[in-house]
């Protein structure tokens, strides 16, 4: 074996045996939030009714339609039922918030949490008017076509706050969320971090 397979396999490992991080979001969660990313992105370049555009969004499709299903039999922070917040707790979690004191979550915090169905509702919503636009009864459908766009306009705006809480929250908490979309972990809790469930595969 090479010095270099030798350099990468050891920084891959200490990665994931670093004892000061836990792991959180599974493959199956990044590579549903990656390629939303990059399939919202590239469509935002193609024209509606384009070829590849219509191809891209039926990969988006696929991917809600996989997070979804994942959303009820994944384990740990990728199930809803972990992060899925009450009226209450998103409440109490907001004032928190505007009192600079809110806790560091593990998983999503429940106003992360509640973005995520937003956009989730959005992009299933951008899905099935954009499939229907595709079918000959619908074709050149200038209502359905509005709602299309501003379907998508609502992906970008929310996906536009979503980055710039991230941001924040990065700050605020001193850990790297957007690296830990890539890698999956994130710092072990401690004090008063709310954790409801580590394992997540």
């Amino acid at each position: 074996m090479s010095a270099r397979s030798e350099s990468s396999k050891t920084r891959i490992t200490s990665v994931q045996d670093d004892p000061g991080t836990v792991r959180v979001w599974g493959p199956v969660v990044r590579l549903f939030h990656w390629t939303v990313v990059a399939g919202c992105a590239i469509n935002l370049i193609f024209e509606d009714g384009n070829r590849f555009h219509r191809a891209v969004g039926y990969v988006v499709a696929a991917a809600v339609a996989v997070r979804v299903v994942w959303g009820f039999v994944g384990k740990g922070h990728a199930r809803f039922s972990d992060f899925i917040p009450t009226p209450a707790a998103l409440a109490g979690y907001l004032r928190q918030l505007a009192s600079r004191n809110e806790p560091r979550f593990i998983g999503h915090n429940p106003a992360g949490s509640v973005m995520i169905l937003l956009l989730l509702g959005a992009l299933i919503a951008v899905s099935i008017t954009g499939w229907m636009l595709g079918l000959d009864r619908f074709f050149g459908n200038e209502t359905l076509e509005e709602l299309h766009e501003t379907f998508a306009m609502a992906i970008l705006v929310l996906a536009g706050i979503h980055v710039a809480a991230a941001v924040f929250e990065s700050v605020r908490h001193r850990e790297n969320l957007i690296k830990a979309m890539f890698t999956g972990r994130k710092r072990k809790p401690t004090g008063a971090d709310v954790d409801h469930a580590i394992d997540s595969h």
